[in-house]
C-alpha cells in the first residue's frame, strides 16, 4: 500500500487511475427522511417497483442505522468516518470547526485517480468547508456527473433527491395517490384527519422517490456503466413524521440500505443477488468501507468497520447514535442497537420529546397530534410523546418495532441493560464525546481550538463530567449531596451539569438553594441559566427570570438559545422576557436563527 501511496505523489492521480484498472465504479443513491418504507422491506402500502427490482439484483440490509436521525449530523458521520460527538458537530447545523487532520474522504479517493462527483447536497455540518470541497470533489453542483470523466477513470458518484423530504408533507394536496384511510398509523400517532393526510401524501412522496431512483439506474445501464459499478442505495436518516425524524428510535435511525455488486465484483458481496444480511451497519462504517472497495488505505482517525470487500472487518456488535439540539430546541441523549435491542440514556429528561420545533410543526399532523393531547383524546403510548422522559429506555425491537414498551426497569431485562449501558458509556469515553459541553462553551471554545482537539489536549476530564451528568440525569435524590458538592466544581462544564442535576430534582433539591443562588454570578453563561432553571423549581421564580431575560443580551447565541428553551418552559410567567424577545426577534425581522426562531416561539406561547 506504502507504494500505491508513492506512486500517487509521483505520477498524480490521472495516471494513477490508468494503473489499476479492475478498480470498481461506486455509485450512491441517496434519499432523504426515510424509514425502510419499500415493498423489499415488507410495506405492502408502498409502490417502490425500482428498489423491489434493485434489492432483487443486490443485497438489503436488514440492521443498517444512521448515527444520527436527522440529515446534518449524519451527513457529518458519512462523510468523514468520525462520529460526531467527537467533532463537535452533533448539533444540528451548528458548523464548528475540525483539525486539518479529518478530511472529506472522497479527498483520498480522488487523490488515488478516481472522478468523484457529488450532486448536490452538501450540509456536512463542519467548517472551514471550502478547501475540503475544493479537494474532495471533481464536480459538486446540481448538474455533477460522472459522465465528465476522463476515458477509463473509475468514479465515485453521489446524487441525492429531497423528493421525500419532511418539507414535501408541510403543504397538503388535494390529489393523492394513496388512500389516506387505508395509511398504516404507528400506534404512537393518533388517527386525526391531518395524521393520516400526512401519511398518505409521504407514501407518495416514497413512490415518486423510487421512480427517481430508476431513473438513475437507467442511465448507467444506458451508459454501459452497470456492470463495472457497484451501486448502494440508502436514506440519509429515518422518518419523517413526529418521533421519526430527530428522535432516537427505529423510526428515526433505521434506514434502507441496498447494495448491488455487477457479476464482476460479485466477491466483494456479502451474499447473492436477492439476499437479506443481518450484520448491524453504521453511517460511520461507510467512508472506509468504500474506500476499501476501492483499494485505498483507511486513515487511522477513522472510528468505523468497513463491511465489504476483502478488507472487511469482523461484525462489530453495536451500531450507536446520538441526538444533540435539534433546531432550536436543546437535548441530549445517546443510544446503542445491537442485533436485537435498542437502549438509551436521556441526559435531559426533564425535557419532553415534544418540544415546539418552529419547522417540524409547519407538518399538520403535529398540532393536530398535540390538540388531541390537549384535549385528552389520546391513549398512553400517544400521549408519552408529551410528557417527561425516562431517565433510561431499552426496546426489544423483534417484539416492539415501533420502540413503545419501554424494558428498562423491568427485572428480567436486567443483564441485557446492563451489558448495553456498559457499551454506550465505552463509547462515550473512546470517542471522547464533546456533546456533554454546553453548547454556548462549545461556540466559544471552538474560535481558537477545534473541539476534537480540545476533547485530547484540553482540560476536559470527561470520565468526571459524564458520572454528573448521569447522576443528574437519573433524577435520584439521594445524588444531591454529591451534585451539591459539584456544584463547586473547578470545571463548568461538571457545575453546568450539577446544577441541571438540581433542576430535574425540583423541589427535592431545597438544600442545594444556598449553592444555587451563589453561583447565579458565574463566569460562564451556561451555568448561570442552569442554575436559574433551577431556581425557578425551588421558588425563585421572579430571580430566575430576571436572570434569564438578562441572558436574552448575551453575546453569545447559544446562550441565548439556552435562555430562551428555559423560558418556554415557564410558559406565562416569562412574560417579563417578552419584550426582550420581542426586541430580539426585530433585529433580525426575517431571521432563520436559531435563536431567533426560538424567540418567535416564545413570542407565541406569551400572546396566546
Amino acid at each position: 500500500m506504502k507504494c500505491l501511496l508513492i506512486l500517487t505523489a509521483l505520477v498524480g492521480p490521472s495516471a494513477l487511475a490508468y494503473s489499476q484498472p479492475d478498480r470498481p465504479n461506486i455509485l450512491w443513491i441517496v434519499s432523504e427522511d426515510n424509514s425502510p418504507f419499500l415493498g423489499c422491506y415488507g410495506d405492502t402500502f408502498a409502490a417502490t417497483p425500482r428498489l423491489d427490482r434493485l434489492a432483487s439484483e443486490g443485497v438489503l440490509y436488514e440492521r443498517a442505522f444512521s448515527a444520527a436521525p436527522v440529515c446534518a449530523p449524519s451527513r457529518s458521520t458519512l462523510i468523514t468516518g468520525v462520529y460526531p460527538t467527537a467533532m463537535g458537530t452533533e448539533h444540528m447545523r451548528s458548523q464548528y470547526p475540525i483539525p486539518e487532520l479529518i478530511r472529506l474522504f472522497p479527498e483520498y479517493l480522488r487523490k488515488a485517480g478516481y472522478y468523484t462527483t457529488n450532486n448536490a447536497k452538501t450540509d456536512y455540518n463542519l467548517s472551514p468547508l471550502a478547501g475540503r470541497m475544493d479537494a474532495a470533489w471533481d464536480e459538486s453542483s446540481n448538474t455533477a456527473t460522472y459522465k465528465n470523466r476522463k476515458p477509463g477513470q473509475p468514479f465515485f458518484a453521489v446524487f441525492n433527491t429531497n423528493i421525500s423530504h419532511e418539507s414535501s408533507i408541510h403543504k397538503p394536496l388535494d390529489t393523492l395517490m394513496h388512500d389516506p384511510r387505508k395509511a398504516p398509523i404507528p400506534p404512537y400517532h393518533p388517527r386525526t384527519a391531518e395524521m393520516e393526510h400526512d401519511w398518505a401524501q409521504y407514501y407518495d412522496r416514497i413512490t415518486q422517490m423510487d421512480t427517481w431512483v430508476g431513473g438513475i439506474l437507467d442511465a448507467l445501464e444506458q451508459e454501459g456503466l452497470a456492470e463495472n459499478t457497484i451501486v448502494f442505495y440508502y436514506s440519509d436518516h429515518g422518518g419523517v413524521l413526529g418521533r421519526s425524524k430527530r428522535f432516537l428510535y427505529d423510526s428515526g435511525l433505521h434506514i434502507p440500505l441496498i447494495i448491488r455488486f455487477p457479476k464482476k465484483y460479485a466477491h466483494l458481496a456479502p451474499g447473492g443477488a436477492g439476499t437479506h444480511a443481518d450484520r448491524v451497519v453504521s453511517f460511520v462504517d461507510f467512508a472506509p468501507t468504500v474506500l476499501g472497495l476501492a483499494g485505498v488505505p483507511v486513515p487511522e482517525y477513522m472510528q468505523g468497520h468497513a463491511f465489504l470487500g476483502e478488507r472487511a472487518e469482523a461484525p462489530p456488535a453495536y451500531a450507536f447514535a446520538f441526538r444533540g439540539r435539534m433546531d432550536e430546541r436543546i437535548d441530549l441523549s445517546r443510544t446503542v442497537r445491537d442485533a436485537r435491542y435498542r437502549y438509551t440514556r436521556n441526559f435531559m429528561p426533564h425535557k419532553i420529546y415534544g418540544q415546539y420545533i418552529e419547522y417540524l410543526w409547519q407538518a399538520p399532523s403535529m398540532p393536530s397530534w398535540e390538540h388531541a393531547y390537549q384535549e385528552g383524546r389520546l391513549n398512553a403510548v400517544q400521549s408519552a410523546f408529551w410528557e417527561p422522559k425516562p431517565f433510561e429506555e431499552l426496546y426489544d425491537t423483534e417484539a416492539d418495532p415501533h420502540n413503545i414498551h419501554n424494558l428498562a426497569l423491568n427485572p428480567a431485562y436486567r443483564q441485557v441493560v446492563d451489558s448495553l449501558r456498559e457499551a454506550m458509556e465505552t463509547w462515550i469515553l473512546a470517542a471522547k464525546d464533546v456533546g456533554f459541553i454546553p453548547e454556548s462553551m462549545m461556540a466559544d471554545i471552538s474560535e481558537t481550538t477545534p473541539l476534537y482537539a480540545f476533547a485530547r489536549d484540553g482540560d476536559y476530564p470527561l470520565e468526571r463530567i459524564l458520572e454528573t451528568a448521569s447522576m443528574a440525569a437519573s433524577g435520584q435524590t439521594g445524588n444531591l449531596p454529591a451534585l451539591t458538592t459539584k456544584l463547586q466544581d473547578k470545571n463548568p462544564v461538571v457545575r453546568y451539569w450539577a446544577a441541571t442535576g438540581c433542576r430535574i430534582l425540583g423541589g427535592d433539591a431545597a438544600a442545594a438553594k444556598p449553592d444555587l443562588v451563589s453561583l447565579l454570578e458565574d463566569s460562564v453563561a451556561a451555568v448561570r441559566i442552569a442554575v436559574a432553571e433551577a431556581l425557578y423549581y425551588l421558588g425563585e421564580k421572579e430571580r430566575a427570570v430576571s436572570a434569564l431575560t438578562d441572558a436574552l443580551a448575551d453575546r453569545n447565541r447559544m446562550a441565548r438559545v439556552q435562555a430562551l428553551n428555559v423560558l418556554q418552559t415557564v410558559q406565562h410567567d416569562a412574560l417579563p422576557a417578552l419584550e426582550a424577545a420581542q426586541r430580539l426577534v426585530a433585529s433580525h425581522p426575517k431571521g432563520n436563527d436559531y435563536d431567533i426562531r426560538a424567540a418567535r416561539g416564545l413570542i407565541k406561547t406569551l400572546e396566546q
